[in-house]
């Protein structure tokens, strides 16, 4: 619920779980650290914007049960429209340290899911949402990957056996709140798409990390750039509620 020093919040929200990034973000934006009711479990920054939607943004977060717990109190406080940025881990050899992914929708291997039961199985990220992130994507020419995705809270437990059945399946990659996030917005009827960095490699059967690496943070800083841009998109007329699918 909405506390007494809880902000009403505009409708179109950032979830940023790359510390880096979501400073980044907060101090391009003039952003400044709100109080509110869940203050030490996560931070929420917002800014008035200038020709544009107020911002806000929340994070980071890490696993699904942190992320949820910021989802819905970002609900409760007026979220309606959702951009989450992220780190995964590639589960496909074509998918290499600072590749962008898409997620479509998220294989739950989390125990936050269960608790949001939805009609779909395993709930899509909102398809207008993930069309203005691939447009930024293309024009400024970067390649990505759409597809679905393999959330778990046991990250010592990716293994070679599990790698090798969702490379069979398709599954593009791993990390640990998407598939949480994604049942969270269908439950509460509101639309959230993610954009991922590829920050280390499984598909060889052996952890290859890649978080020291320059190629990760320039990407990271680019998604983030371009997570900024989609949420100018979003309060654009063509974007406004009832028109994003």
């Amino acid at each position: 619920m909405k506390g007494k020093k809880d902000p009403p919040l505009a409708p179109d929200v950032l979830m940023v779980m790359i510390p880096s990034e979501l400073r980044f973000l907060a101090q391009k934006t003039g952003a400044k650290k709100t109080v509110f009711s869940d203050m030490r479990l996560y931070h929420l920054y917002r800014a008035k914007g200038k020709n544009q939607s107020p911002i806000t943004l929340a994070g980071p977060f890490i696993g699904a049960p942190h992320a949820v717990m910021g989802l819905e109190k970002l609900i409760a406080l007026g979220a309606k429209r959702v951009l989450m940025l992220g780190w995964c881990g590639s589960l496909q050899p074509s998918l290499k340290i600072g590749d962008i992914v898409i997620p479509t929708h998220a294989i739950p291997e989390e125990g936050t899911s269960p608790h949001y039961p939805t009609s779909p199985e395993n709930p899509p990220s909102d398809a207008g949402l993930n069309r203005i992130l691939e447009t930024a994507l293309k024009e400024i020419k970067t390649p990505f990957t759409k597809g679905p995705i393999w959330t778990t809270d046991a990250i010592y437990r990716e293994t070679p056996e599990k790698v090798k059945a969702y490379q069979r399946q398709n599954i593009l990659a791993v990390e640990m709140e998407v598939s949480a996030l994604l049942a969270v917005s269908s439950f509460r009827s509101v639309q959230l798409a993610a954009l991922l960095v590829v920050s280390d490699e499984l598909s060889q059967l052996k952890w290859a990390p890649g978080f020291s690496s320059i190629l990760l943070k320039e990407r990271s800083r680019m998604a983030a750039e371009l997570l900024l841009e989609a949420h100018v998109r979003l309060g654009q007329p063509e974007n406004l509620p009832g028109e994003v699918e």
